[in-house]
């Protein structure tokens, strides 16, 4: 069955009230937050990338969905599969440097072992405390203008280069440590509608966010940010700009805010909520044809 499926059918199990339907990417626990993410290799992360980057990601995308939440981080549980010890060391010394940058430590976890030869399996939970208000990805209003910090494209450029093109450190680095917008977050918090982190691809999760609002979304592909190292790597025409509006791993966070309010942090209008429903894209005054692939999603 397809996640969407699967999802379904876990909602006709008994739900705490602070899952939210599982319609958002994060649980609330009173002023707690949790959230958990497993990366697996060959879909998440390629065999070759180092332990010490796929340790750091791991961290910043489960800290990713408390910065959607306006949330601190408080601590992390990791669960690992034992195995190589020269892997494990290099592992460890990337996890070290992520907790340390983003100030989160260890609260626990559990450690296992895998067949031999099997892809590795690591799961990361993080709890995190948000302040009095805690966004959802369901709460985008008819009038709201659209806004995602950063730049789009630039870890899906990154994968390519991880894969062998040539191309830009920087682009690279995007790819395999990514910055939680835990700051921009926070000051985001109190002033938005809706937020949401861009992880499976910006067209795909801003879908999301208009299903979860009742709400239609507009997009101007003319308007999503893209990197100067974007642009020399992969062009600016209408195939880059949608190969990066549909590129997973941006970690950048996208937010609904009224009319007329500015954001406190640098950010980008992208598009509009409107009556209606799903997502349009347009470039400038005219529509244009959603592609047939929005993002990542597993099994469809």
């Amino acid at each position: 069955m397809t996640e969407a499926e699967f999802l379904d059918q876990l909602r006709r199990l008994p739900l705490h009230a602070g899952a939210h339907g599982l319609g958002d990417d994060a649980a609330q626990l009173g002023r707690h937050v949790l959230t958990t993410d497993t990366l697996v290799e060959g879909i998440h992360f390629l065999p070759n990338d180092p332990p010490a980057d796929i340790a750091w990601k791991l961290v910043a995308v489960n800290l990713s969905d408390l910065a959607a939440k306006g949330a601190a981080p408080d601590g992390v549980l990791l669960n690992y599969p034992l195995g190589d010890d020269g892997w494990d060391t290099a592992f460890l010394a990337g996890l070290a440097l992520a907790l340390a940058r983003f100030q989160c430590p260890i609260i626990g976890g559990d450690t296992v072992s895998l067949p031999p030869g099997a892809p590795r399996v690591m799961t990361m939970t993080a709890v995190g405390t948000a302040g009095p208000a805690m966004p959802r990805r369901d709460g985008a209003r008819i009038g709201d203008v659209l806004h995602t910090t950063g730049t789009i494209g630039d870890a899906g450029a990154g994968l390519a280069i991880a894969r062998g093109a040539s191309g830009p450190a920087a682009l690279l680095a995007a790819y395999r440590r990514p910055h939680p917008r835990l700051a921009e977050g926070r000051l985001l918090a109190p002033l938005v509608h809706a937020m949401m982190d861009i992880s499976d691809g910006l067209l795909i999760d801003a879908e999301r966010m208009a299903k979860a609002s009742g709400v239609a979304v507009t997009i101007d592909l003319a308007t999503v940010p893209l990197s100067p190292d974007y642009r020399a790597f992969a062009g600016d025409d209408r195939a880059a700009r949608l190969a990066a509006a549909t590129a997973g791993d941006d970690y950048q966070l996208l937010f609904a805010l009224p009319a007329g309010v500015e954001p406190p942090v640098p950010a980008t209008a992208i598009g509009i909520c409107s009556e209606g429903a799903g997502l349009a894209l347009v470039v400038g005054p005219m529509p244009l044809p959603l592609p047939e692939r929005l993002g990542f999603a597993h099994k469809g």
